[in-house]
């Protein structure tokens, strides 16, 4: 086959037509060391802190360590397929996540992958791990509540929209039931969920989704899931993705609600690799900069103030004692930093108080600013006969003969602690809380047996629900317990515990006749 001089010309023609000249320059390092998850890199001269880098087959790294002669890398992937002499290439950007409404409902890893088997993620909007706290102009003060929906919480440790408020007890006193209750009781709000598990089984990470899914909010909640058998790197920056993720709603003006659960694992992810890359040890072998780690993560939770579109990002950090050791390392730097904490006892959950709560030591920094009228004027009484219920119980294990008036607190502190004990994953409205605690602060439930006070809450809310709705209605809706509403409550509160106590004396007059029946015969 013959080929014609005129074809090889045009041909060559268009290839020099069609020739880039532009030179594109890589920064290239190349890997000395490897190994645990760190690398360390000679050249890349020009290396941002925080910045991408590839490494062969894939593997993403993140620059921590910046040295005269090297640079120090975390490997976010398996570090087993990196070996010494290996290339790594800059990326020139630092570590982002991907964020927008389209992580809703997914469940991802700690670099914004999914993990659910539900497909990509279709979003545009890209969010840095790290970012510069929202400065004091740009707030203002947390005056909005956020309910969880328990009543131990609402009431005496209020949360406000860009509080943060710490979660702090023993390993198996129900921390993390108590955020899990907060995502559920957060649907047909305008509030999206992030729970970010640090270093948790994937069992458990499993169980949580699982429970998301079947009360409906996993539509309004990303899980950001680092388990315990993914390498420390992952670990270390999944609380930052989480909270990116976050300031996307937030910077549109939208409610954000992110738990890290929990940031004692973050810690010792962070110890591990700073000891790696060879950074000096300090208290209990944790790097000096460890305060720095929480504190430039939590003061990213903000309320904006309304010329920034008065978006807000709420934090509820969880931390992880031994012991019941809250004047520990990492404990008190959490608990300096945040806006209050909600401490959970062991003997009290064996106790079967649950949510845990004790009272004395948690506390709510913002306290009645993040309540509506309504359930201020409530929880105010209910502190105070708590308070006194807690006093006088020691004195009475004693045995000794009590004044009428201090029986009669006894009793009260009694129905009212029965008041506060919750089942998991039932939230309570705001409206029906404040309805229940009126009743019990006001002495209206000091004739109803101990043991019947469950069974009249959850009878009485029917009650209300069926025959007074626009009761509930108005409290919600105003925020307010007017004298007028006051009035119709009790009456109301009045009506049903009528019925309820001929009901339950009727019942007892019954068993106690069978009883007798039986002992005759």
């Amino acid at each position: 086959m013959s080929v014609r001089p005129d074809e090889i010309s045009t041909l060559l023609q268009k290839q020099i037509e069609g020739f880039d000249k532009s030179l594109e320059m890589v920064d290239v390092g190349t890997v000395i060391y490897v190994g645990d998850g760190v690398s360390r890199i000679y050249g890349l001269e020009k290396c941002m802190a925080g910045e991408l880098l590839e490494f062969p087959d894939g593997v993403m790294g993140l620059a921590l360590n910046l040295e005269t002669d090297n640079v120090g890398a975390v490997l976010l992937g398996d570090y087993k397929k990196i070996k010494e002499g290996d290339t790594v290439k800059r990326t020139g950007r630092i570590a982002q996540v991907p964020a927008g409404e389209a992580m809703a409902g997914r469940v991802v890893n700690a670099l914004g992958q999914p993990i659910d088997g539900k497909g990509p993620i279709k979003t545009e909007a890209f969010r840095p791990l790290e970012r510069i706290a929202p400065g004091v102009i740009q707030r203002q003060p947390v005056k909005e509540p956020l309910q969880t929906g328990l009543k131990a919480i609402d009431s005496m440790i209020p949360i406000g929209r860009g509080q943060r408020e710490l979660i702090i007890g023993d390993r198996g006193t129900g921390k993390t039931a108590i955020p899990v209750d907060a995502i559920i009781n957060q649907k047909d709000t305008d509030v999206y969920c992030i729970y970010v598990a640090i270093g948790q089984k994937r069992s458990k990470v499993a169980a949580v989704v699982q429970v998301l899914e079947e009360h409906g909010a996993m539509d309004y909640t990303t899980v950001v899931a680092a388990t315990s058998s993914e390498p420390a790197p992952l670990l270390y920056i999944s609380p930052y993705a989480g909270c990116a993720i976050g300031e996307e709603y937030m910077d549109n003006g939208k409610h954000v609600l992110v738990i890290y659960d929990d940031l004692s694992k973050h810690a010792i992810a962070y110890r591990e690799l700073s000891l790696l890359l060879r950074r000096p040890p300090g208290r209990e072998a944790y790097p000096g900069d460890i305060f720095y780690l929480h504190s430039r993560l939590l003061e990213r939770s903000a309320k904006y103030s309304d010329e920034y579109d008065g978006g807000s990002l709420t934090a509820l950090p969880i931390i992880e004692t031994q012991e019941g050791d809250v004047s520990a390392y990492i404990p008190t730097n959490v608990i300096s930093i945040t806006d209050g904490q909600i401490y959970l006892e062991r003997d009290l959950f064996f106790a079967g108080v649950r949510p845990a709560v004790n009272v004395g030591l948690s506390v709510s920094r913002v306290g009645g600013n993040a309540q509506n009228k309504a359930m201020k004027r409530v929880a105010g009484r209910l502190r105070l006969d708590l308070a006194q219920y807690r006093e006088l119980e020691a004195f009475a294990q004693f045995g000794t003969e009590l004044d009428k008036a201090t029986q009669a607190r006894l009793n009260r502190g009694e129905r009212l602690g029965e008041i506060l004990k919750q089942e998991q994953y039932s939230p309570i409205a705001v409206e029906k809380q404040i309805m229940i605690l009126y009743a019990g602060t006001t002495g209206m439930l000091d004739e109803i047996p101990v043991e019947e006070v469950k069974r009249f809450e959850a009878e009485f809310f029917r009650f209300m629900e069926g025959n007074h709705p626009a009761l509930g209605q108005a409290i919600k809706e105003t925020g307010e317990l007017t004298e007028d509403t006051e009035k119709d409550l009790r009456k109301a509160i009045d009506e049903f515990k009528k019925s309820f106590l001929m009901e339950t004396t009727g019942l007892e007059t019954a068993e106690k006749a069978e009883s007798e029946e039986k002992a005759s015969a």
